[in-house]
């Protein structure tokens, strides 16, 4: 059976790890808190304390991170081994002592996956559409969650056409050497942020003020840098219209508690499920009840 390793070297996966690794030297405790609040917006609660927790596609694991000092009992894990190294790293950097468990393994892995057990907060941001078998993979994480539980994903945002040249350039990224990439994350870069960074001076023009200097965090406690990369090279891909995760969603009894879209563009949508208790019933656990509905 091939490995993330293989895959990498044959450039049918970008090496999301090694990403994380550089990004990592970033993470500080302005970065986790930031990551944290992200947590208790979606969730509607700064308080984990006593439930279970599962990262899939951990990454560098800032926010396994975020749920253990929010109280959780934590378990992470992701296919690339690299992200895994970092994610312990990370962990015994900033919580050595918490209860938080951390392995390699593939949410497309029945063996993994019938172990798990479920959780009370299933997490994957940014992850399942870069397994290859997204719907595989989302029917999985919403099985993985105990009735009354929550569901935290999110997935990228079908755009037609666009999506579709995306998938070449990814392609063409993973298939090239290291000068190629960097041409491509240049164009890339030129692509979607000078058109922003333009409105931005015409604006400062226009008010007759300097545009706002520093090196602003991104939401999330992210790099914008490393996401450009991650976003250029993140193959496997695919998409998804708010809708068909609906239908999925539906289809496992669970009812749409948190919804954050990328307002039809570029990026991800962001979902927060509930899990019914009793096959139908109504009631739902505190950590449900507690999720702010967002549009």
């Amino acid at each position: 059976m091939i490995d993330c390793t293989s895959e990498v070297e044959q450039g049918k996966r970008f090496a999301f790890g090694q990403n994380w690794q550089k990004f990592s030297r970033l993470v500080d405790e302005d970065r986790i808190a930031i990551a944290r609040e992200s947590l208790v917006v979606a969730l509607g609660t700064g308080d984990l304390a006593g439930r279970t927790f599962l990262d899939i596609g951990c990454g560098s694991g800032l926010f396994s991170l975020a749920a253990v000092q929010l109280g959780a009992t934590v378990h992470s894990f992701d296919y690339d081994p690299d992200a895994v190294a970092t994610t312990r790293q990370l962990r015994d950097r900033y919580a050595p002592d918490s209860d938080w468990q951390v392995e390699q393994g593939s949410v497309l892995d029945s063996s993994l996956v019938s172990r798990l057990g479920q959780f009370d907060i299933v997490y994957s941001w940014g992850v399942l559409h870069h397994t290859g078998a997204l719907w595989d993979a989302l029917d999985t994480a919403c099985r993985l969650v105990a009735p009354g539980g929550l569901l935290y994903v999110s997935i990228y945002n079908d755009q037609g056409l666009r999506s579709r040249a995306w998938t070449h350039v990814k392609r063409t990224y993973n298939s090239s050497g290291p000068l190629a990439r960097r041409v491509l994350v240049v164009g890339s870069g030129m692509y979607l942020y000078a058109p922003r960074r333009a409105v931005t001076l015409l604006k400062s023009a226009v008010k007759g003020r300097r545009p706002e200097g520093g090196k602003a965090r991104r939401a999330r406690g992210m790099s914008a840098r490393y996401d450009l990369i991650d976003w250029v090279g993140g193959y496997p891909f695919e998409v998804a219209a708010p809708e068909e995760v609906f239908r999925v969603g539906r289809r496992h009894g669970m009812e749409l508690r948190h919804l954050k879209t990328c307002g039809g563009g570029l990026g991800c949508n962001e979902y927060v499920f509930a899990a019914i208790t009793d096959h139908g019933d109504t009631q739902t656990s505190h950590a449900a009840r507690s999720v702010t509905a967002a549009a």
